[in-house]
């Protein structure tokens, strides 16, 4: 089943179903005045938003042509937006980047941050351009979100709570990091706010390519029409959603509509590409001592999805432009 949000003015949106094809729905705002409203109802809302696409692929109901500017992201608001660091080698290559040593704890234990979550960028929403000095950059990532789920949690429990995956563009601003993480406090203004994808996908949507924990599919990463990365989201993810969970259910339990993101995917292999301008000027700094590629700039247009082994395409397309703020 895969879920989407329309613009109808508002800010929460309409909720609709998608289409397995992608390019029609039909509305569920009788079952759910918002993505949120139904995650809140799951067990209420979850069997009839499943009949609901039933109806859908059965030519029922009024159903009505998708225009892919009309949405906004799936939740375009949130409790929480929890991000993880779950690959490695991103670690690695941004913190050489910007001349720091990675965690002693960066095997054993998840790095993560809690990021601004008041309001999402839409999926073909522009990324705004403040200033060329602040280092603009995509991180292209899995996530999922989660249902109500109880502090103690365990890795093993994760798939139990996890609701619906999605891809997100976890937009930063590489040049203002040093000065904050020198601080002892974390991520702040560097990080703006994100797009998430047009749908949101439950779990049994993704077929085997799910495991509970992990996808494993290639997300592939275009930047002004040009495949920067085709990055395999498994076997890299060094630590899966069920560990990020475990880890940030320690001391604390999550609402219903909170978001789980894994950080940028990122394999070692230099021929996957990159999902980040950070790691390709990382790349070129290794290879000749010089950072070659600029940030983003005025005009360029970033592309992140991702196909199933069929060739369909799962979660629509991030598809944004940067303008000038």
């Amino acid at each position: 089943m895969r879920l989407a949000t329309l613009n109808d003015g508002t800010r929460d949106g309409t909720l609709v179903v998608i289409h397995r094809s992608g390019d029609h729905f039909i509305s569920a705002k009788d079952i759910a005045s918002s993505l949120q409203d139904a995650l809140d109802r799951w067990d209420d809302t979850e069997p009839k938003l499943r009949r609901r696409a039933q109806d859908l692929d059965e030519g029922i109901g009024p159903v009505l042509p998708l225009d892919p500017n009309r949405l906004l992201a799936p939740l375009p608001r949130a409790y929480e937006w929890i991000d993880g660091s779950a690959y490695i080698n991103h670690i690695v290559l941004v913190r050489r980047a910007r001349g720091a040593t990675p965690p002693e704890t960066l095997r054993t234990s998840p790095l993560v941050y809690q990021g601004g979550s008041s309001e999402f960028l839409a999926p073909r929403a522009d990324i705004p351009l403040q200033s060329d000095e602040l280092g603009l950059d995509f991180e292209a990532e899995i996530c999922v979100v989660l249902g109500d789920t109880p502090r103690g949690t365990k890795a093993s429990e994760a798939s139990d709570y996890v609701r619906l995956v999605m891809l997100c563009n976890d937009i930063t601003l590489r040049n203002l990091i040093p000065e904050e993480l020198a601080k002892g406090f974390g991520f702040f203004n560097s990080k703006p706010a994100t797009a998430f994808s047009p749908f949101a996908l439950t779990p049994d949507e993704l077929g085997d390519a799910w495991d509970g924990s992990r996808l494993q599919l290639t997300l592939r990463t275009e930047l002004n029409g040009e495949v920067v990365g085709n990055t395999d989201a498994g076997p890299e993810m060094h630590f899966g959603f069920g560990e990020l969970l475990e880890h940030v259910c320690q001391t604390r339990s999550f609402t219903a509509g909170t978001i789980l993101g894994s950080g940028t995917v990122s394999n070692e292999d230099p021929e996957a590409g990159v999902s980040c301008l950070s790691e390709r000027r990382m790349r070129e700094i290794i290879e000749s001592g010089i950072a070659s590629t600029d940030y983003l700039k005025e005009g360029d247009r970033v592309r992140i999805s991702m196909e199933d082994h069929s060739g369909r395409d799962l979660f629509g397309a991030i598809d944004q432009q940067v303008a000038r703020a």
